[in-house]
């Protein structure tokens, strides 16, 4: 069978690298906040379920909302990153390799980054809201629980750290 010039492969070249990167840089910023909202979602309904029995709980377990909300800014510096990134290329030089794979790099950057942070966003409102429910029934229970979400929420730290990895590979060509 002889492959024809429809291809996928030939459909990936003929996107302009500027599309990829802004995709990339989307899905960044959107997936991590989606990450942060669904993960406050998870420990806010639990903090305050659990609050009605202990109300005592409430201004201690504000730290798992505020590690989620962290998510959603590990998105924006990286879309800031990204951003920065982003340079003037010649119409003549915009299907280069070279342009090819910065825009191919900071897709990459950027998916890495939104779904790191989306399992790092539900991994922190998991791990809180199990917090605010067992510091309600004994509260030596607390900062224990609370070591646990800290190595959860270095997930989102690992993913920002590959992303900048990946996005030092993003070199267009000079004019």
């Amino acid at each position: 069978m002889v492959a024809s010039s429809s291809s996928w492969s030939q459909a990936l070249v003929q996107i302009s690298p500027y599309t990829f990167s802004a995709i990339g840089i989307a899905i960044s910023i959107g997936v991590s906040v989606l990450g942060a909202a669904w993960g406050i979602y998870i420990t806010g309904s639990s903090l305050i379920g659990a609050a009605i029995k202990a109300p005592r709980i409430t201004s201690k377990n504000l730290i798992s909302v505020i590690f989620c909300e962290a998510v959603a800014i590990y998105g924006v510096i990286v879309a800031i990153i990204l951003q920065t990134k982003l340079e003037s290329v010649p119409s003549s030089k915009i299907y280069d390799p070279e342009s090819l794979r910065a825009g191919y790099a900071i897709f990459a950057s950027g998916i890495i980054v939104g779904f790191a942070n989306l399992v790092c966003g539900l991994c922190v409102g998991i791990i809180g809201s199990s917090c605010a429910l067992s510091d309600a029934q004994n509260s030596s229970l607390f900062v224990k629980i609370l070591v646990i979400e800290i190595f959860g929420s270095a997930l989102g730290l690992f993913g920002v750290i590959v992303g900048i990895i990946m996005s030092a590979q993003a070199t267009w060509p000079n004019n």
